[in-house]
C-alpha cells in the first residue's frame, strides 16, 4: 500500500516542473508549500523506491532530498521570473546531523530548505536544510551549499 501524502495547496505545480532531474532520480512526491525563500516539499518512502534495500533507506541520502528541495525553490523563483528551471549543484553539506539512521518503507517526509544567504551574483546560495516524520519528529538537518551557474553546460557564471 503506497503512503498517503497529504495533498498540495492549490497552485503549487507537479515537482517535475521544478527539480531537474528525470525518474527515478527526481526523489521528491510533491510541493506542499512555498514562500518567500523556503519551500516545503514531501516524499513517502517506498520499497520500490531509489536506494531502497531491505525496507529502508539510509539517513545519508536526505542530504539528497534536501538538495532536490532547494532545486525545487529555485525552480520555482525561476518560473515566477519567466525564466526556465536550470540544473544546479550540491557544493557540499555542513553539520549533518541525523536523529536516526534509516527511514523507513511506509514512513513520509517533509523536507524544507530555507534560504540562509546567496544565489545573487555568482550562483552560490546557502540553505538550511530539515527533514521531518509526518508528526512533527526532527530526522535530520543540514547547511547546503549550492552553485546555480548561468551556463551549467560550462559551469560557468555571467
Amino acid at each position: 500500500m503506497k503512503p498517503a501524502l497529504p495533498p498540495p495547496a492549490d497552485g503549487w505545480p507537479a515537482i517535475a516542473e521544478l527539480v531537474p532531474h528525470a525518474a527515478p532520480m527526481c526523489l521528491l512526491d510533491t510541493v506542499l508549500a512555498i514562500g518567500p525563500d523556503w519551500i516545503r516539499t514531501g516524499l513517502a518512502i517506498r520499497k520500490d523506491g531509489p536506494f531502497c534495500n531491505d525496507g529502508r533507506v539510509g539517513a545519508w541520502v536526505g542530504i539528497e532530498y534536501m538538495a532536490q528541495s532547494a532545486a525545487a525553490l529555485a525552480g520555482w523563483e525561476a518560473r515566477q521570473q519567466g525564466a526556465a528551471v536550470r540544473p544546479g549543484f550540491l557544493v557540499g553539506a555542513r553539520r549533518y546531523l541525523i536523529h536516526q539512521p534509516w527511514f523507513h518503507c511506509g514512513e513520509v517526509l517533509r523536507i524544507e530548505a530555507v534560504r540562509e544567504s546567496g544565489t545573487g551574483d555568482g550562483g552560490l546560495a546557502l540553505l538550511h536544510g530539515r527533514i521531518e516524520a509526518a508528526d512533527g519528529r526532527l530526522l535530520a538537518e543540514s547547511t547546503l551549499s549550492v552553485f546555480q551557474p548561468d551556463r551549467p553546460e560550462t559551469g560557468l557564471t555571467s
